[in-house]
């Protein structure tokens, strides 16, 4: 008689599943869009304006998703709600593009700036000079081993080999860094506005802004909201999910949106809209610096490299357990389904992203794929929440243990925003946008050859 299929383990709630989407989103995107932000709308209430709207939005998405994560309480996030509403091609080139660019090149871009700050207190860390060079595709694929790169690998793979040794450690571990990230982000805001060199001023002051420009910021401000649905890709390891996971996404998204807003005022504060447009590297750094002097570099490498750690070991947490829902329907490679017999986590899964996360940092990729890829974030949250009136319609009758709030209208509106940023995108950035469409097409070959694996087997 053969033993059942050992399952994920139920064992997250509602503040450890918040926990992951508060590491997941404030992490690199915070440090380093403002000033992109600011370059498109240089006036400073219309510049706090796309972070309210962002947030709000944000927010809407969250919620939308709770309902299908109470209706569908399975491991993948969105993958399982395109699948159920629109079919496994769909729900396949999201998985993909989270796969090859979503996670993992966030997850790789993120170790970059890792080392990159841990080179502020050990400075071989962030040393790039080459220690191997191997050209697997010369001129094309080079991969480049150096120190920098080498501290990157090692923070992906230590984080990995927690997260694959059960929900547990996970947990705790996230927990632990979540908590130092916001603890850290409140203080400093909170001393920012008490002792720190502003002025007022800047937060009135005004520019001629275009209503496409101000459409295109709100490109980088959704990805740097994206995130918010963390909690989703988790669900079939929380307890009660019906109830906990629309929780975990209220009060993780609630959580992102105040500490985005304030950090923004502060930011204005600080410098102008024109100035802080003007900043290159982590606007973090340059405000500490402002506000509390030299030696805030130090506290806010700190800090940073705490954000980052969190930010990687939520995506460690996340990205797999899409992989996992793939390869479970036969989408994706049959050993991704695999869940380890003692730790039961993907561990499979989570070994794939943290090894394709590694190539991209040695073959110094992850933040083309990222760039080209940002606007697929919005395309596919947009196309999920777009799933939650195709379920209302196709399963009038189902159990949903929440209901979305503002149904219809406030859905409605996340979408109707989502297809206006991507048109606008596509206007305006042709360049990146396209070649981000050709990344995601590039999925459908691929799709077909594990779809023929699945009907053959």
């Amino acid at each position: 008689m053969s033993s059942p299929p050992v399952s994920l383990d139920r064992r997250l709630g509602p503040l450890d599943a918040a926990a992951i989407i508060v590491s997941n989103v404030i992490g690199g995107g915070i440090l380093f869009s403002p000033p992109q932000v600011a370059a498109l709308v240089p006036s400073a209430r219309l510049f706090l304006s796309t972070w309210v709207v962002g947030g709000m939005l944000a927010f809407a998405g969250a919620m939308a998703y709770a309902e299908l994560a109470a209706l569908r309480p399975r491991a993948g996030g969105e993958y399982v709600y395109l699948r159920h509403a629109f079919g496994r091609l769909p729900a396949f080139l999201t998985g993909w593009t989270s796969f090859v660019a979503g996670f993992s090149g966030a997850m790789a871009a993120s170790a970059a700036v890792l080392a990159f700050y841990l080179g502020r207190f050990i400075p071989a860390a962030s040393d790039t000079t080459p220690l191997i060079v191997i050209p697997i595709v010369p001129d094309f694929l080079v991969l480049t081993f150096s120190a920098q790169t080498v501290v990157a690998v090692a923070a992906i793979f230590g984080l990995a080999w927690v997260h694959l040794r059960g929900v547990g450690p996970g947990r705790v571990l996230g927990n632990v860094l979540a908590t130092l990230k916001v603890a850290a982000f409140v203080v400093f805001i909170a001393l920012g506005f008490a002792i720190g060199a502003g002025d007022p001023v800047h937060l009135s002051q005004s520019a001629p802004v275009a209503p496409a420009g101000w459409l295109l910021a709100l490109i980088p401000v959704m990805f740097t909201y994206s995130g918010w649905n963390a909690a989703a890709y988790v669900a079939e390891e929380v307890r009660e999910p019906g109830r906990n996971v629309p929780r975990a996404l209220a009060l993780g998204s609630g959580a992102v949106i105040a500490i985005y807003l304030l950090l923004n005022v502060l930011y204005l504060y600080v410098f102008p809209a024109g100035e802080l447009a003007a900043i290159k590297g982590s606007v973090l750094d340059v405000i500490a610096d402002r506000l509390l002097g030299a030696a805030a570099g130090n506290v806010m490498g700190v800090v940073s490299i705490i954000s980052l750690l969190a930010s990687i070991s939520a995506m460690t947490f996340a990205g797999p357990r899409v992989y996992f829902a793939m390869a479970r329907d036969g989408l994706f490679f049959q050993s991704a389904a695999r869940v380890h017999t003692r730790y039961r986590t993907p561990a499979v899964a989570i070994v794939a992203q943290a090894t394709w996360s590694s190539l991209l940092v040695l073959s110094a990729q992850a933040d083309t794929l990222v760039n080209y890829t940002g606007f697929a974030v919005v395309l596919f949250s947009g196309v999920a929440v777009v799933a939650l009136f195709v379920l209302r319609r196709k399963e009038p009758d189902a159990e949903r243990p929440f209901r979305a709030w503002g149904y219809p209208i406030a859905p409605a509106i996340y979408v109707a925003a989502s297809a206006a940023i991507l048109l606008n995108g596509l206007y305006r950035a042709p360049g990146p946008t396209g070649a981000g469409v050709v990344i995601i097409l590039a999925g459908i070959p691929l799709f077909l050859i594990f779809r023929r694996r699945s009907i053959a087997a």
